[in-house]
Formats: C-alpha cells, sequence, structure tokens
C-alpha cells in the first residue's frame, strides 16, 4: 500500500520553501547542487563574495530541495530533470547560473582555499614537508616531529627538518598525531569550498567527474589532432 502524505501535514514554513525553491528552479538556465556541509561559516561568506553576480546559491533541507526538484520535474514534464535529484548528499544547496556546467565546475574549483586536513581524512596528495627550519625553538616539538616520521633536529637555535620528507602519500589515512604536526607546520594540503555535485542543462545532468577537464591536456589533444590530420592530408 502507497502511502502519500497529503499537504495538510506539512507544516506551512516547509510548504513556502518549497514553493520559493520550485520558483528558483523553474527560472534557471543551469541548475546545479553542490555540498557545503564542511565548509566554515567564514570561508563560506568569502566564497559567497568571489561569486556574486555570477551565480545565486539557495541552501536549504535536502528533503525539501527533492521535493522542489521532482515537483517540477513533474509540472514541466521532464523526467530528465528529476534525476538530478539522485545527486543530493550532505549539505546540499541549490546554485542557479547562467555559466554552462563546465564553467560553473572551474569556477567552484578556483573559489576554494588552502585549509589544514583533519585527522582521519584522506590524503588528496602526498603531502610534503620541506627541509629547513620551522621558526619553532627547541622544546617537546621537537618530539612530536619526530614521532610521525621527520628528521628533525636542532639548528642555530631553531628546530629544523633535516631534508624533504612525504609524511602521508596520497590514498592513506592522515592519523590524528600526524594532523596535529602538520598543523603547526603551518601547512594546508586540502582546500575547503563548495563541491559540486551534478549540474543540469538542457535536458542532461552532468556528474563532477564529467565536468572535471585537464585543460592543458585538452589543449595538447587538439594540437595532436590538429598535426596527425595535417600529416594525412598531405600524405594523401
Amino acid at each position: 500500500m502507497v502511502v502519500v502524505e497529503s499537504e495538510h501535514k506539512i507544516a506551512p514554513w516547509k510548504i513556502e520553501e518549497i514553493d520559493k525553491l520550485k520558483k528558483l528552479l523553474k527560472e534557471g538556465k543551469v541548475i546545479a547542487l553542490a555540498d557545503l556541509m564542511d565548509v566554515p561559516a567564514r570561508q563560506l561568506q568569502e566564497i559567497r563574495d568571489k561569486i556574486r553576480g555570477k551565480m545565486i546559491l539557495r541552501m536549504s533541507r535536502n528533503t525539501l530541495i527533492e521535493r522542489a526538484i521532482k515537483e517540477v520535474a513533474e509540472e514541466t514534464g521532464n523526467p530528465e530533470f528529476a534525476k538530478l535529484a539522485d545527486y543530493i548528499a550532505k549539505g546540499a544547496a541549490i546554485i542557479v547560473t547562467d555559466m554552462n556546467p563546465f564553467k560553473l565546475y572551474k569556477t567552484l574549483e578556483e573559489s576554494k582555499t588552502p585549509a589544514p586536513i583533519r585527522g582521519g581524512a584522506i590524503a588528496p596528495c602526498d603531502i610534503l614537508v620541506e627541509k629547513g627550519s620551522t621558526g619553532m625553538p627547541p622544546g617537546p616539538f621537537l618530539g612530536e616531529l619526530k614521532s610521525v616520521g621527520l628528521p628533525a633536529v636542532i639548528e642555530k637555535g631553531k628546530i629544523a627538518i633535516r631534508e624533504d620528507t612525504v609524511i602521508v602519500k596520497e590514498g592513506e589515512v592522515v592519523s590524528n598525531k600526524v594532523a596535529v604536526v602538520l598543523s603547526a607546520l603551518g601547512i594546508k594540503p586540502t582546500k575547503v569550498g563548495i563541491d559540486l555535485l551534478a549540474a543540469y542543462e538542457d535536458g542532461i545532468v552532468y556528474a563532477p567527474n564529467v565536468l572535471k577537464i585537464d585543460e592543458e591536456e585538452f589543449i595538447q589533444n587538439i594540437q595532436k589532432a590538429y598535426s596527425s590530420a595535417f600529416n594525412l592530408s598531405v600524405n594523401a
């Protein structure tokens, strides 16, 4: 038996919020979903300043966003739009913009800021601690550095790292102890910002892995294709 939730069981403020979201969804040329869960308030405000005038960012509850998307899809007879709801995750928000999905993804990535990595997180790349002075005087921190595998010594009255050392390799879990040391050294191996979950344009839903393009590699491929086509035409 299918139970249908009647309108009178939904809080008035939820109905009002869904109506606002639907209006926003219908007005946008490109509609995207983004995750804001791990973005601190200060960084979020900085990001808002960077993207102001380029897009509209609207936060709401995941359940209300999902309902709004599905109702718009039904009202407009667009089942493809409903698929956007499948990408709702974590602290989702709606983005409305005139940018194409590829430019939107690039803009959001460029708006991210460096941040310390937390214990338990997966290293996004090889985390390198470069040789040189830490600027810190001799003390307990020397032992902390050595305990995580860093070749720490005393040089000219300061704690120094003797040689470049990869303290965590890409894909490995960062321990709490290592995270504390990296933070103390001012090393910020991660980036904090808005993560694009998916974007919709002209009947197509784009996932982030499709939108992530290495521009240099793309240009090189075009140049290679041009050269190959030129050589083929000359030989023909």
